[in-house]
Order: C-alpha cells, then structure tokens, then sequence
C-alpha cells in the first residue's frame, strides 16, 4: 500500500530533477551575493557588538508579542527550522569585537572578543566566483530532526540490531521510558553525531540523541523532540499486529511528517500572520530548496524567544529532595498551595536535557502554551543576546542569583551575543543590504529610516537626559518612557505588571534616531537589522521584508514537496485502513502522549487562549480529524486538569527581566 517512501536525504522527491531540496546541496539565492570584494571576503560594517548595545538592547525590559503568540511559536519555529536548514560549516575563525570601554556595555568578557567560524565554501566556489554554502540537511519538512538523513543514524535510532541497515530493525524508535535516548544507550558502539555545548562538553554521556545533532540544545527544543518520538511509536503500537516491522515503520513515519507539515501549515503560519496563497496542488516546476535568504536572514526570529521556560508542577510530584535539586542548577522554584512553579532560565536550559525528565514533559509541553512569547522586534533578551550558552562564572555562590535583571551581568565572565552572530553571520553568507533585499524580494526600497521603522523621527529628541554632544553613547538614549499592555493601559516601568505585561514600549529615543547614527544612510543598514526594525503589519508578528521573506520560502516548501500532505493519497489510505489520521492539532498529540488533559490546553496551543477567541484566529476550528491512533497513552507528569489550570488569559510573567 505504501508504494514509494519519501527518502531520507530528501533526494527523488522532485523526479525530474532529484536533487531538489536534497541534503548536500547549495543553497539558492533570491538576490546577487554581496561580498566586498565580489567573492567571499565580508563586507565591512559597525562592529556588530556596537550595533547590538544600540539597537538589540532590551535594558531588561519584557516586550510581549501584540497577538498572543505563545512560547509554541518560537519553540516549534526552531524545531522546524532544525527540520530545514543545518550550514556545512568550516575551521575558518570570525572574531566579533568586543569593546570594555564602550559606554554602553554593562557586560564582562574575558575572553577579549566574540568567536565563531564561517559556513564552509561549496566546492567550486569562494576562489573564481561568489562564495556558496551548503545545506547539509534536506529542505523538505520531512521529519528529519527526528528519523535523520542516513540509514545509518536511524539504524541507531531504531529498537533492534545495529548493522548498518535499519529496515531489519523494530518499528519502534529507541527511547529511555518515553525520553530520548542518551548517548550511551547503546554500550560499546558508535554514537551518531550530536552537538554538545556547556555542561555536555564535560560528560558527554547524559547528552540524548535524535534525528538531528542540535537536540541537546535547550529544553523547549529537546521537549518537542521526545514529543515526535512518543508519537511515532504510540502509532506503530495502534497498527495491526500482522503488519510487518517496516511496513508500521513506514507508516509511522509518513503520518509523523504530515502531521509536523499540517501543524505547521494550520496552527503555525496562521498565528504568526503568514498567510499564503491557496494551494493548487504539487508543482514540480517549483524548487523547494531553503534559500540562502531565508535561512541566514529571515527566519532568525530571535527577538521571539522568552528568557525563561516556566511550568507548574503538582506538588506531590515532586519531593523536598528533587525541589532543593532543582533549585541548585539554577531553576526559579515557587511552592503555592498544591502547586510548584518553576521558571528555567535559559543558560540552565540549555543544553541540559536532564532537566526535562526532572520536570515532566506534560508539563514543560502545558507551560510553554500558558506564557507569551516575546515580541518579534529589534530587541534581543540579554540571556541570548549576551550570555548565549554560557553558565555562570566560578565565583557564583547562588546560581538563583543569575536570574533576572541587571544582576545577570554580574554572574559571567564571557559574553556570546546571538544578535551579534546573526549579522556576522549575514555578511558571512553575502547577504545583500536591507534595501536590495526588498527590491529583491519585490519591495520599493526605503528613502529614510523613519520610513524603514515608522516612526515619527530619525532624530534626537533636545532633551536634558541626553549627551547632545554624543547622543548615541549616552545609554539614557535606551530609557523606556512610556509601557502600556494590550488594552492600551498604562503600566509603571520596574513593576511586575509592567514585566508581564508589556506589550507597547516606547524610548526616549526612536529606533530611527538610533540606525541613522550607526548606519548613517538607509542603504547601508544591513539586512537583518533592518528587517527586524520594520513596524509590524497588522495581524502578523513581522514587518514587510520578513514577512515576504516568510511567504515565498513556505510556499516553495508546499508546493515543490511531491509527498506534501495535500498531495499524498497513501495518507488516506492509512486513515481508511487504520483509522490513523494526521489531522491532529499539536493540543491533541500533546494529550495523546503525556498525561495531560486535552481539555486543559488552548484548542490552539500557538495563541494565548483569550487572544485566539477574540480574533478567531484558532486555525484549530475548522480542524476535525477523522480520526486518531487508538491504543494506552503515555502517562507522564504533568496533567494540568489536576493542578486547577483556569480557562483566563494566562499571564506572561517575564520573571527573568531579560526584556
């Protein structure tokens, strides 16, 4: 009944041409290449750590997204995008600046400067033509982060014997009682490659593994991972026991990728604002392949992501023992009445995968539905924009001390600036500036970067706080001076309702004012910093570039994708025979593989419950499965029915004061 399977490279989807979309392959560009001196050399710009003190800087000010938008859009937007997208890279140092004296530095870097490496030069280019780089992952939403791109990483992934050929392995996918694998599942034998980070580099060992390499990277991402690997293996459990091992194998895996394709397509897109042409059916003309664009520079939706990860957990799940262990990695521990709030910054989230069993995946799952995302603007939490992957330095008595606020920049020694990595690493892949972006992505280019923000002024305001005669290194320039919610009220800067709930923020500079004394000119501004500084169309999280940039590269990977749910009649074929249906909400896969109540969770867990009922905008209406894979669900911690989940508007704490 199956026929063809996709591959796992992603090669032979398009028949015509079999490359397209493959893992290995180049990645297209929309515009020319821009390098200085035509082929690879970087293009010169502001250091991009001066940049980011001016423009990134949050001044540890929370901003929510204006539509609701819940930790699942950037959670999801990452497991996605570690579904797409992975650069070859190289052992070529980029070294970002790092300035002690700059006025507008709060931060301690021992270190001296920032480092990171170039993407690696697909052969053949770099010497007599512009600099290409690699794609070393399929460009298809194929489920890879969880089955991967080679036999022999699924072999390892697989229950059953390790020989190189996972087609005489079990259907069911190695896990350690419903968590992923750790590197030493399998005593004596090769692990496949994952990348490690912090705390990992030293033990190795307790590092799991998945589809792909990055899944160690922070809890929300590990979490989501061993979602997909619960479901894939409650659907080879609800399949006929007379099917054979790769037939329920096959199976699986074609639902899980449709499911990963119809979440993103039906909940995702719609809550972030993408709203794409209808679909006509697969095109073989189109070329799904992830563009250079896209990926270096669009959907870097950094400024999304929350300095925290927050949970509640049943007090009688977890002991005086495991309470006081939690609290000694780091994790803000709350006791009310039956229940225990948890918030985990993000340098302990990450690469920490430890923490997610200690936690409960219902529960991490629930969490990140009942909190606000951040908004998708210019401004960066500081545990990313600052402190990316570190952990807190030796002298750190109390890790609780290095939570939120100005006290984080007391707490490490070495400074790793995501925001600062994202331009670096624009002018690394030859991106064009910010307006031949837009002219390429079919936009009129801007004359002035009032016109670029919306705002009413490029200029310094006359006002007494400010250095007149050096505006743009007086850090009052950054000051809020203005906070209000979603209802427009007015909320006082420093308290908690102005933490949690801020939604519009105004400075005592505009963002304008700030470009034009680091850019000079619009044409120079770069590409990233640009479109993050673009006003928000209405009913979207993205300005017009990002959203452009957004539209065209979805609907490439829908329409060129041959095995895309819209287009594969073996999917209802497995629905009649099996009454397995991957017309699932991620609500509903959440219920089906964790203990927690369907009926506890927003019917879309992208938006914040009362965001989606006043908008309409839960895609999850007009989502009624046919049906679902019967069988035991997992139990799991984490059931919110038991812990008094009311159905108000949760609020956005924003504890970690990173916004």
């Amino acid at each position: 009944m199956l026929l063809e399977a996709r591959s796992l490279d992603g090669s032979g989807n398009n028949v015509d041409d079999p490359t397209l979309g493959q893992a290995g392959t180049i990645y297209p560009r929309v515009a020319a290449a821009n390098y200085a001196d035509g082929v690879g050399e970087l293009v010169d710009g502001p250091s991009a750590r001066y940049v980011s003190n001016r423009i990134f800087n949050d001044t540890n000010q929370n901003v929510f997204s204006e539509n609701g938008v819940t930790h699942w859009g950037f959670v999801w937007g990452q497991f996605i995008d570690h579904t797409i997208g992975l650069r070859a890279a190289s052992d070529d140092e980029l070294v970002i600046p790092f300035d002690p004296d700059d006025p507008l530095e709060e931060f301690t870097n021992d270190l001296g400067a920032m480092t990171t490496t170039r993407s690696a030069a697909a052969e053949g280019t770099g010497v007599d033509s512009p600099r290409e780089q690699v794609n070393t992952i399929s460009s298809y939403i194929d489920a890879w982060a969880v089955y991967g791109g080679s036999a022999e990483r699924l072999d390892w992934l697989r229950e059953g014997s390790l020989d190189g050929d996972p087609t005489d392995n079990d259907a069911t996918l190695l896990n350690d009682g419903g968590y992923l694998p750790t590197a030493a599942a399998r005593p004596g034998e090769e692990v496949p490659t994952v990348e490690l980070a912090g705390r990992l580099i030293a033990d190795p060992t307790v590092a799991v593994v998945a589809g792909d390499e990055r899944v160690n990277e922070n809890l929300g991402l590990t979490a989501v991972q061993t979602l997909f690997v619960r479901e894939h293996n409650r659907i080879v459990e609800a399949l006929p026991d007379d099917l054979d091992e790769e037939t329920k194998f096959q199976i699986a895996r074609r639902v899980v990728s449709a499911l990963q394709q119809y979440i993103t397509y039906e909940e995702f897109l719609p809550a972030v604002g993408v709203d794409l042409h209808p679909y006509e059916g697969y095109d073989p003309t189109v070329d799904p392949s992830i563009t250079n664009e896209f990926a270096t520079v669009g959907y870097r939706a950094h400024s999304q992501i929350h300095g925290e990860f927050e949970a509640e957990i049943p007090r009688s799940e977890l002991t005086d023992d495991e309470i006081a262990a939690l609290e000694a990695q780091g994790v803000e521990v709350a006791v009310v009445g039956d229940v225990v709030e948890v918030a985990v910054p993000l340098n302990v989230a990450f690469a920490n995968p430890q923490l997610l069993p200690q936690l409960g995946l219902g529960n991490v799952l629930a969490g990140l539905a009942s909190e606000a995302a951040y908004a998708n603007d210019e401004q960066i939490d500081n545990q990313l924009r600052s402190v990316l992957f570190q952990i807190p330095g030796p002298d750190v008595e109390n890790p609780l001390d290095c939570l939120d606020g100005e006290a984080i920049a007391e707490c490490f020694t070495a400074v790793n600036d995501l925001g600062a990595l994202d331009i670096t690493r624009a002018y690394d892949h030859g991106m064009p500036s910010y307006n031949d972006l837009r002219q390429a992505y079919g936009l009129a280019p801007v004359t002035s970067f009032a016109e670029l923000t919306g705002e009413e002024t490029d200029e310094f305001p006359a006002d007494p706080a400010i250095d007149a005669s050096n505006p743009i290194d007086d850090p009052d320039i950054l000051d809020f001076v203005f906070l209000a919610d979603g209802d427009g009220n007015e909320l006082e800067p420093g308290t908690d309702e102005a933490d949690g709930n801020t939604v519009t923020a105004i400075r005592r500079t505009t963002t304008a004012a700030r470009l034009q004394a680091v850019f000079g000119t619009v044409d120079e501004i770069d590409a990233f910093t640009g479109m993050l500084s673009e006003p928000h169309l209405p009913g979207t999280e993205f300005g017009e570039l990002q959203l452009a940039i957004w539209t065209q590269q979805f609907e490439a990977l829908r329409d060129g994708d041959r095995f895309f749910y819209g287009n594969d009649p073996i999917l209802d074929d497995i629905a009649e025979n099996y009454g397995i249906d991957y017309r699932q909400s991620l609500a509903e896969i959440i219920a089906a593989n964790t203990g927690v109540d369907q009926a506890a969770l927003p019917a879309n867990v992208f938006v914040l419950d009362d965001t989606a009922a006043e908008a309409g905008a839960s895609s999850t209406d007009e989502l009624q499965p046919k049906g679902s894979a019967s069988g035991d669900e997992t139990q799991d911690r984490g059931d919110p029915a038991r812990r008094g989940v009311e159905g108000d508007r949760p609020r956005a704490r924003g504890r970690d004061g990173g916004r």
